[in-house]
């Protein structure tokens, strides 16, 4: 992409752009090289028969995969999908529509997989996998967050993300795989997050975290790391150790489990709860990343596995966790390690549980109190995150996944009010970073992808004086935190939920009884006493030494 782009005022109302072709033509973001494609078991440089290899690998998908070919072969091309994606309503090139991107797969997979396609490709559009179209695969599959938008207005329901984390898996098969998430899932399969955090660096954070929240608050608020018999492990995304906005949700986490008493530990050797293995669509490397938390579970005897406040992360551990690692059911009836966990787990609890579900559950029960006016400065607004919006669901109601957040942030301020009904709950816009994108060399990808989002936020700013955006997902507050200034937004208006549950809530002091009251005059009184004697003493001593 260019480095010097135009970001447009934003619009009063949204409206179809009038198409640009190749607007968002480009190279793509910065291609993986051997030292991280190799440990996921990809090529580290496309091989010499890629084009072979690419369709082999998609006959694979497909008959793997069975919505893959459902989807490629329902298309209708209605248009129902064409301004329901936020990177053609911000960039205006058509080859972000939807289904004009599903078609860059699709000619492909009719030229190869159908009758028509072998025998009379021009009459159905059916296209050769050259270098021309691996170009325009790399460069706008990776201007598609996988968000899911699209599929809730299509009338077949076809999913684009499936088609998109189809051509990202065959692309990393032949070799040309994306520098950023190939990097990061590296470090998250290899050390346990996505930072590359060991586990003497990750204590020392969680420690020093301690010390500050105590020498604010005056409660010492525990952050325990591999403590063996706990009841909860808390696996959240790396972002919430170390930046900000997140790590004041990451606090906020924190109180919510000292105020109710409960036992909880994190794991150094799985302390990450994204799971990059989805935006690639590769069920083998996301298996392996969540295979790291089965073990940390099992090796720290837990009774309940909990997620932190990322979108994503909440997506692969409601929809993928079961089949994937026997968290929850489904496993293999063979796989003795998740029959084992199963039986490990507590089946009184959800599992996995997402914090906002348990924070949620304490509110119902009056086990947390709140002073609301603590975040009166604030008239707050909740973003929904796609992959929890579109793809999860929390509580076990119908539409617990938009019910709970709200009633949640409800609960701990008295100024919230939604952006319009139309860019929230299922048909919510992305923030423009997720499936893969949050780099800076996609930055005019991301704001170009933002703007309906931001567009929605101006509404409500100017009509309610709307201040505070919240978020429950780690992509969403990091995007947010970049293109919110390039918007006329102030960048520390994004927060976390539990950032509001943070200020909010009411700790419980540390009683001091009167024999520890008594204790400590006693010993102030003798420490005095002790220094009077030995300074007096010190006194004549240098007396005599005078005298001798």
């Amino acid at each position: 992409m260019a480095d010097d782009f135009v970001i447009e005022p934003l619009p009063t109302y949204l409206e179809i752009p009038a198409v640009k072709a190749d607007a968002m033509r480009g190279a793509g973001p910065f291609k993986s090289n051997a030292e991280f494609q190799n440990p996921l078991g990809f090529p580290g440089e496309k091989v010499d028969n890629w084009q072979q290899v690419a369709i082999d690998k998609m006959g694979e998908l497909k008959s793997k995969y069975r919505s893959v070919q459902v989807f490629l072969d329902a298309c209708v091309k209605c248009g129902a999908c064409t301004d329901k994606c936020h990177y053609f309503l911000g960039s205006s090139d058509p080859k972000n529509m939807p289904v004009a991107r599903q078609d860059l797969f699709r000619s492909v997979y009719r030229r190869h997989f159908t009758f028509a396609g072998k025998y009379f490709p021009k009459l159905v559009g059916a296209k050769e996998l050259d270098d021309e179209m691996l170009d325009d695969w790399y460069n706008y599959f990776h201007q598609c967050s996988q968000c899911r938008r699209c599929s809730v207005f299509c009338p077949y329901g076809i999913d684009t993300a499936e088609i998109s984390m189809a051509a990202r898996e065959v692309m990393d098969s032949v070799g040309v795989g994306q520098k950023y998430c190939n990097q990061i899932l590296g470090k998250a399969i290899t050390i346990g997050n996505n930072l590359g955090l060991p586990e003497p660096a990750l204590r020392d954070t969680l420690l020093d975290l301690e010390e500050e929240i105590e020498e604010e608050t005056g409660v010492a608020v525990k952050y325990p790391l591999d403590v063996k018999g706990a009841e909860i492990l808390l696996i959240t995304p790396s972002a919430d150790f170390f930046a900000e906005p997140h790590i004041d949700g990451f606090i906020g986490y924190g109180k919510v489990f000292h105020q109710d008493g409960v036992s909880w530990t994190m794991s150094s050797y799985a302390s990450e709860g994204a799971n990059f293995g989805m935006f690639i669509g590769s069920y083998d490397v996301m298996r392996k990343a969540a295979l790291r938390i089965r073990k940390a579970a099992l090796d720290l005897e837990v009774s309940r596995v909990m997620v932190g406040e990322c979108g994503h992360a909440w997506r692969v551990a409601y929809s993928f966790w079961n089949t994937l690692t026997g968290v929850g059911a489904g496993a293999v009836a063979n796989d003795e390690f998740a029959l084992k966990l199963q039986n490990q787990l507590d089946s009184r609890y959800p599992q996995p549980q997402h914090i906002i579900e348990y924070t949620h559950n304490l509110i119902q029960q009056g086990r947390i109190q709140f002073d609301k006016s603590a975040n009166d400065e604030r008239v707050v607004t909740f973003h929904d995150s796609c992959n929890v919006a579109r793809a999860s669901n929390m509580g076990g109601i119908p539409n617990g996944q938009f019910i709970l957040p709200r009633e949640v942030i409800k609960a701990v301020c008295n100024n919230y009010v939604d952006m319009q009904r139309e860019s929230i709950m299922e048909s919510t816009f992305c923030c423009g970073g997720g499936g893969g994108l949050l780099t800076d060399d996609l930055m005019e990808v991301r704001i170009k992808g933002a703007m309906p989002r931001m567009q929605a936020l101006k509404a409500v700013e100017k009509s309610d004086a709307v201040n505070t955006l919240v978020a429950i997902c780690a992509i969403c507050k990091s995007q947010f935190s970049k293109v919110l200034p390039k918007f006329d937004f102030d960048p520390y208006m994004i927060v976390s939920a539990h950032q509001l549950v943070s200020e909010a809530i009411i700790m419980d002091k540390p009683q001091t009884d009167e024999t520890e009251i008594k204790t400590e005059i006693e010993t102030e009184i003798k420490t005095e006493i002790e220094t009077e004697i030995e300074t007096e003493i010190n006194d004549k001593t240098d007396e005599t030494v005078k005298i001798d």
